[in-house]
């Protein structure tokens, strides 16, 4: 579920693949200074397109060594550039690091619907899309997607070791995880079966995405807690029979998704728990996946996702990049996306339309106005080796734009080297394509 600002809890043609100088400003004031450490650090992107060549991101590969999971962020949930980037950064792994799995920020249900299409090419996938991509992820509709899956879709039929994509996040329950454990049941322990539909009858979304997304958080929290403690029991009696352990799996993924409307939402502590269940819950999502298919995994979600750092002051809560990290050490790392200018869709707060947003340069005193001084139009930065004095401006909090599904939003304190291990800073992006 893509970062919302709580609403309950570029336009033109760029050309890309070009190196363009941007002009340092002539004084000599701490800022250039700070400008001409990162500029030396730097490597130049030549391309935000997925196609093409990759000798440019030879460096970044270098940045990764060693890595098992790439949290790969983004800095609005719907820039052309930021989708065509992580395309084009997984294409590299996959085909230079031994990548084999694409996680992303969407519920598991469509996960699994999604990699079904491009490990064995079952069923349509822009219909897959239409019906899985709804409400917030509704953003994750574009051609840009599109053309990944397919991308993805084409290597797997040229070889033998899959590509696999998976869905981590806890949003939605989706009908894929009903029909998979009651297939199960059904087939190993029958007398079971009543049970278990019994205890899933307050949560299966028989309507659809949108219908469930709006109607089950408004039930009766007596309700919902009721659906939570059900669900868990289902895995629990699993667990016990010795069920397969994907089925395991896909039950407690359903208990999570019951869980985080298990708490009341309009409670201020609770809300803090729900979130926080939410991030603990995508950070196990994605070790389990990356154990379970045996590759390599790029994690695609927002920045605020992948970071080390909260910058939300006032939901003190712990990250998912942060807490995996503290699971799996240094074979976790990170990257950040900042931009300069340019245009997204983002939904309108008020009215719930999603409709492309275009804004400038940011104010001064933030992060992006330096790093836009530098003179590649887009690179590529190690900030755990970017020497002084660029090593303590980037450790230091500043504004910066992390802008989620709504707009407007505001901007949030961000020390870039802290939060992240790598950074890749856009000129201007483009609104993505919706389908």
């Amino acid at each position: 579920m893509p970062i919302r600002t709580r609403r309950n809890l570029l336009q033109g043609l760029v050309a890309a693949g070009v190196l363009v100088a941007i002009p340092q400003p002539a004084s000599a004031d701490g800022r250039t200074t700070v400008v001409g450490a990162i500029e030396a650090h730097a490597h130049p992107l030549l391309s935000t397109e997925p196609t093409g060549g990759m000798n440019d991101l030879h460096s970044l590969g270098k940045m990764l060594d060693g890595a098992t999971v790439v949290g790969l962020g983004e800095a609005t949930h719907n820039s052309r550039e930021f989708f065509t980037m992580k395309h084009r950064v997984f294409r590299y792994l996959v085909e230079n690091k031994g990548f084999k799995a694409f996680s992303q920020e969407v519920h598991v249900a469509a996960g699994l619907r999604i990699n079904d299409y491009v490990v064995k090419g079952t069923g349509d996938i822009r219909q897959i899309m239409n019906e899985e991509f709804q409400g917030g992820t509704r953003l994750w509709n574009t051609r840009e997607y599109l053309d990944l899956f397919q991308w993805m879709r084409a290597y797997n039929a040229r070889h033998a070791t899959k590509l696999q994509y998976v869905g981590n996040d806890i949003d939605y329950p989706g009908m894929e995880l009903f029909v998979r454990v009651e297939r199960y049941v059904r087939s190993h322990h029958p007398d079971l079966l009543p049970t278990v539909q019994e205890h899933y009858s307050g949560l299966r979304p028989n309507a659809g995405m949108d219908t469930w997304m709006q109607a089950y958080p408004q039930k009766p929290l007596a309700e919902r807690k009721a659906s939570f403690a059900n669900a868990t029991q289902v895995m629990k009696l699993l667990r016990e029979r010795g069920a397969d352990g994907a089925i395991v799996q896909y039950a407690k993924f359903i208990a999570q998704v019951a869980g985080i409307y298990s708490y009341d939402l309009a409670d201020q502590a609770d809300l803090l728990r729900a979130v926080q269940h939410r991030e603990q819950a995508m950070a196990d999502n994605t070790i389990w996946w990356n154990e379970h298919t045996g590759g390599k995994t790029l994690l695609s979600a927002h920045n605020g996702h992948v970071a080390y750092g909260n910058s939300r002051p006032e939901y003190p809560y712990r990250i998912q990049g942060d807490l995996i990290r503290e699971q799996i050490g240094r074979r976790y790392v990170n990257i950040g996306f900042t931009f300069d200018h340019g245009s997204f869709n983002a939904f309108d707060p008020d009215t719930g339309v999603l409709r492309p947003v275009t804004v400038g340069s940011a104010e001064k005193g933030g992060n992006e106005p330096t790093l836009d001084k530098v003179r590649y139009r887009d690179y590529m930065l190690d900030m755990r080796t970017v020497p002084e004095p660029a090593r303590s401006w980037l450790r230091q909090a500043r504004p910066t734009r992390e802008i989620g599904s709504d707009y407007p939003d505001s901007t949030r304190p961000v020390a870039l080297g802290t939060f992240y291990d790598v950074l890749i800073h856009l000129h201007r992006v483009r609104a993505a394509t919706l389908l």
